[in-house]
């Protein structure tokens, strides 16, 4: 029943946002993005309310922990979509399009790789070292060696991928991701830019899935939070584009996150720290590296 619900919410969020409120191709602006991403958040706040309400108010904290993590390590995969959108020039009216049809593939891939996580976690339960270990690392080399890396698209792995298989015209300005001509079909630099968004958020799950899995291995609430957080990437990716300047050392909090987390993965056996706990350092983290950004920024503005 609490799976069947689930896809009820989601399937009716989705209907309303791409067959309602966002029919027709268009520039979103940071004050409709907002909108929808406080939407998103209330979504996910009630989903955690019948979670306490119908389950446990444990199961509601470790579902509202797993959340609030994959939605910090999702900006990461924001940033990077900015890049991908500025590189192959994509018109702003065109990005809900490629970011909607784009969640809805993670959607699945997402689903794959938690069922498959899972099932290892119980069967070889030593894993829980290998993939608290690889958090660690990632956010060891994010926190001290990434600092002044630039992204390089040209070289982007993904982007290599769809130009080695696949045939594509770029020139094409409209909002096909297919196009016909002289009989042969072609993708068009939306489809090309889709397949690399698709790709790298792929690339993003292998760190941000063992992180959820350090948290709970129901796979219930790994999905729902994983879920549910990355439906309202599309409206966050169009407010953090819009006030970029406001989150200056923000991945400075990602890079704790997963230090921590990859701790908490190692150290299981021997410490357990309970789901309030968690979720309190984790947001504490978050608003230790935002807000001292956005006073400072309100600080220059009145000045």
């Amino acid at each position: 029943m609490a799976w069947l619900i689930l896809f009820l919410v989601v399937g009716a969020a989705l209907a309303l946002d791409l067959g309602v409120f966002n029919k027709d191709d268009h520039e979103v602006g940071v004050k409709e993005a907002s909108y929808w991403t406080v939407t998103w958040i209330v979504l996910s706040l009630l989903f955690a309310l019948g979670i306490a309400i119908f389950d446990s108010q444990d199961q509601a904290l470790l579902f509202l922990t797993g959340y609030v993590v994959e939605k910090s390590l999702s900006i990461d995969n924001i940033f990077l979509f900015i890049v991908i959108f500025q590189y192959f020039n994509v018109a702003p009216k065109y990005q809900h399009r490629i970011l909607f049809w784009g969640i809805l593939g993670a959607i699945i891939t997402r689903g794959v790789l938690i069922v498959a996580g899972v099932e290892l976690l119980h069967k070889f339960h030593w894993l829980m070292y290998v993939f608290g270990a690889l958090i660690l690392y990632t956010g060891v080399k994010t926190l001290f060696f990434n600092k002044d890396e630039e992204i390089d698209i040209e070289n982007n792995f993904a982007l290599k991928l769809v130009n080695k298989f696949i045939p594509t015209n770029t020139e094409h300005e409209g909002n096909e991701f297919i196009i016909t001509e002289n009989g042969k079909r072609y993708a068009t630099k939306l489809m090309v830019v889709l397949l690399v968004v698709e790709l790298t958020d792929i690339m993003f799950a292998f760190d941000s899935i063992p992180a959820i899995l350090g948290i709970t291995t129901d796979p219930f609430i790994v999905y729902s939070s994983n879920l549910l957080a990355i439906l309202g990437l599309r409206a966050l990716y169009f407010v953090l584009a819009g006030m970029i300047e406001y989150f200056k050392y923000l991945s400075l909090g990602v890079s704790l996150i997963l230090i921590f987390v990859g701790l908490k993965m190692l150290l299981a056996s021997w410490i357990h720290i309970s789901p309030f706990v968690s979720l309190g350092i984790i947001c504490m983290i978050l608003i230790g590296t935002v807000l001292p950004t956005a006073l400072n920024l309100a600080k220059e503005k009145k000045t």
